[in-house]
């Protein structure tokens, strides 16, 4: 019996933070490890003694955990090969991780018995990717196929990652704002994505984790601060986006914002205490790290997210988001600018803020705090939505992508789409 096309079509998201991967028959939810590899001491005496498998140059997937050693060897030997959603082409570490997490994941849904001719990728890239990241992505396929022995990829397709959350979403004319740990893609869309338009703001998630760890350092956690995935689960349980910060800054002492966090699974409890009015400048500071609260951090060293260059000029690290947003869709022909304004998609990890209960007066979600910037800056006929799914939604999109495509549409790469056959 042949393999169904719902399980042929196999989709990748390669965010800046997890990999999310696996065939369409997933349905609406993907497999995702940390889109990380890990590169052991091979010297260690124990990994000799126990032999292969475990003297593994490098480590992807769950196994990660087991390998991890003291916190001063992290920064050296832990890879996050698309922190700011771009790989440098002479970067061969990160690559071989790329090459590892795909490998991973192909490998956990490879059919064990029956007909199986290989699977059809579809994978997504941020939109800001160089033409090399592409035919690096698809030589790592056919290099799969060739270490493996066998035909585990038939076809790959690349699709920019704010046009999988179009598809996913089934918006033809947004503007889609895709928020991962390394970067903010801002991009409006009629039909596919308005290039020109597009902006790529080296802020994300990884940037409101080194405030975070700022902020456990301030409280007398240095030890802790040190250790980043500790430091983004701390971010996503405490932190908040405030309606209006200068309210939070009058109030520093409502005992409402106290916020005590223990790490599962352990006796660890941080307990910000009267620094607790600080969860707000989480929320804060990814939409708008220009405000003057923040200059104390900045004149102490604290490093400033990194400016954007798009044609040339540079837009600063420290740009409040809805100015961003102005200047993108201000490119666009004034005629389709209403419509990319009142379709405005919110998706990825760093839009999923959470409304603490006791806190609803004064803390919003993103869409909220979004729309209410844009219409301060006197946009009207806004309307911002997050998806469903913001964490999964790029994959779901690659999976509908790929349903979608012919199988007699080849790779073209005047207009990056079609699939290119193995």
């Amino acid at each position: 019996m042949s393999t169904p096309k719902e399980y042929q079509v196999f989709g990748e998201d390669y965010g800046t933070s997890d990999y999310k991967f696996g065939p369409a028959t997933l349905g609406n939810t993907p497999d995702i490890i940390e889109n990380r590899g890990y590169f052991p001491d091979t010297r260690s005496l124990l990994l000799r003694m126990y032999g292969s498998p475990d003297t593994r140059l490098l480590v992807v997937g769950p196994d990660v955990a087991t390998f991890v050693e003291a916190r001063r060897d992290l920064a050296e030997r832990m890879v996050y090969p698309m922190r700011n959603g771009v790989i440098d082409y002479d970067d061969e570490r990160s690559w071989m991780v790329v090459k590892e997490v795909t490998r991973y994941g192909l490998l956990k849904y490879l059919p064990k018995e029956g007909e199986f001719d290989g699977f059809k990728c579809v994978a997504a890239l941020s939109a800001a990717a160089p033409r090399y990241m592409y035919e690096r992505i698809f030589e790592i396929h056919r290099e799969i196929n060739e270490e493996e022995g066998k035909k585990i990829v038939k076809a790959v397709t690349i699709i920019p990652q704010p046009l999988a959350v179009a598809i996913a979403q089934k918006a033809v004319t947004c503007t889609v704002l895709e928020g991962g740990h390394g970067n903010t893609q801002i991009a409006p869309i009629s039909r596919g994505v308005i290039f020109s338009a597009l902006i790529t703001l080296n802020r994300g998630g990884s940037d409101v984790d080194l405030l975070a760890a700022e902020i456990l350092r301030d409280s007398g956690y240095s030890d802790l601060a040190k250790e980043q995935k500790l430091v983004k689960i701390f971010k996503e349980t405490v932190g908040a986006i405030p309606r209006d910060l200068g309210k939070v800054l009058e109030n520093k002492s409502d005992p409402r914002f106290r916020a005590v966090f223990r790490i599962p699974n352990t006796k660890i409890i941080i307990d910000l205490e009267k620094n607790s009015w600080q969860r707000f400048l989480l929320g804060e500071y990814f939409f708008n790290p220009g405000h003057e609260v923040f200059q104390s951090y900045y004149r102490r060293g604290f490093p400033k997210p990194a400016d954007t260059y798009v044609e040339g000029r540079a837009i600063l690290g420290t740009s409040d988001l809805a100015d961003v947003v102005i200047e993108s869709i201000s490119k666009c022909s004034f005629e389709i600018q209403p419509m990319l304004y009142r379709n405005m998609i919110l998706s990825g990890g760093n839009f999923a803020w959470k409304v603490p209960q006791n806190l609803s007066d004064l803390a919003v979600d993103a869409p909220t705090k979004l729309a209410l910037m844009l219409e301060q800056k006197g946009v009207s006929g806004v309307k911002v939505t997050l998806t469903k799914n913001p964490v999964y939604n790029v994959w779901q999109g690659c999976v509908t992508y790929g349903l979608f495509i012919p199988d007699d549409y080849t790779w073209d790469w005047d207009n990056r789409e079609g699939w290119l056959y193995l």
